[in-house]
């Protein structure tokens, strides 16, 4: 009976050791993976405003998040943007609420820190204490607004929108004009072969430097993409001569209009990335027009 009981003791102990250190492993990983994934995103968006190796981002650039919630009050309900503030040297956030018609209903002060505010448990945390029952918040989207020498450089869009398979997850980038500076297609479930193509530089670069306007109309077309233009958009692949500056003027002058060319044999997932860019890019244009005007008329000091 006592070897029964030494046994039985020893393998509790075993199992309770393997348990801790499986949980320190999954730990360790969980930190690593958000890591490099925050650090994918982040070379993701510094690359959609044009930065690079020859040309470096400013040493003060920031991205300042913008949260957008659906809040509940019986039966009115608000849009709440958590938006960042200049509170003297420190940066905070508050929560300002707007009616569906676009008029300022309060501001809020949410006590949290720039830091906290990135993760969706700390800031439902914190707004908890400021959106008390009966009224209760949604999460809806966060939208990145780049800033650099007290000006704003561009908008970084995180969207997700209907694939052939399952949702495809995007950075879409406008510049304060909202023209469209790039597109990143961060991850999707497209077929390995053709549905694939999304991610191409030929594909993603027919979105750069498409107007507002175009934006409102740009279709999807069944054309081969023309060869030049197709060299012109693999930017990668440029090689030392192959354009010259009057050369690319031109391109983008004839192409500056064009509709986007459909990945051969792959028009779904061709129409679901512009649908999808058009849908994020002209609700946002929207909706900061509407928070821009709120914040200016209040005079709420945002931090962009």
């Amino acid at each position: 009976m006592k070897e029964i009981i030494k046994i039985t003791f020893a393998l509790t102990i075993s199992c309770v050791i393997a348990a801790a250190a499986m949980g320190l492993t999954y730990t360790a990983t969980a930190k690593a993976k958000k890591h490099n994934h925050h650090m994918n995103v982040q070379n993701a968006m510094i690359g959609l405003l044009g930065f690079g190796e020859d040309n470096p981002a400013p040493s003060d650039l920031k991205f300042l998040n913008v949260y957008r919630y659906i809040v509940e009050d019986g039966e009115k309900k608000f849009l709440g943007y958590m938006v960042p503030v200049e509170k003297g040297s420190e940066e905070a956030y508050e929560m300002v609420l707007i009616d569906l018609e676009g008029n300022f209903v309060e501001k809020l002060e949410v006590p949290i820190s720039a830091e906290k505010a990135e993760e969706a448990h700390d800031r439902a945390t914190a707004l908890q204490k400021v959106l008390a029952p009966p009224k209760i918040f949604t999460y809806a989207d966060a939208s990145v607004i780049a800033t650099a020498g007290g000006k704003r450089l561009g908008y970084v869009l995180p969207g997700q929108f209907p694939g052939f398979r399952t949702f495809i997850h995007a950075l879409v980038a406008m510049d304060p004009k909202f023209e469209l500076l790039g597109l990143e297609i961060m991850e999707h479930e497209e077929d390995a072969g053709l549905g694939k193509e999304i991610e191409q530089e030929y594909f993603r670069n027919q979105f750069k430097g498409k107007t507002y306007e175009k934006l409102k109309t740009l279709q999807v077309i069944k054309k081969p993409l023309p060869m030049e233009y197709k060299k012109y958009l693999e930017k990668s692949k440029w090689e030392d001569g192959m354009f010259t500056e009057e050369h690319i003027a031109e391109i983008r002058k004839q192409y500056k209009d064009a509709d986007i060319y459909a990945i051969t044999a792959s028009t779904i997932s061709s129409k679901a990335v512009t649908d999808g860019v058009k849908n994020v890019a002209k609700k946002f244009a929207y909706r900061i027009g509407k928070l821009d005007s709120v914040l200016k008329k209040e005079k709420i000091h945002a931090a962009f």
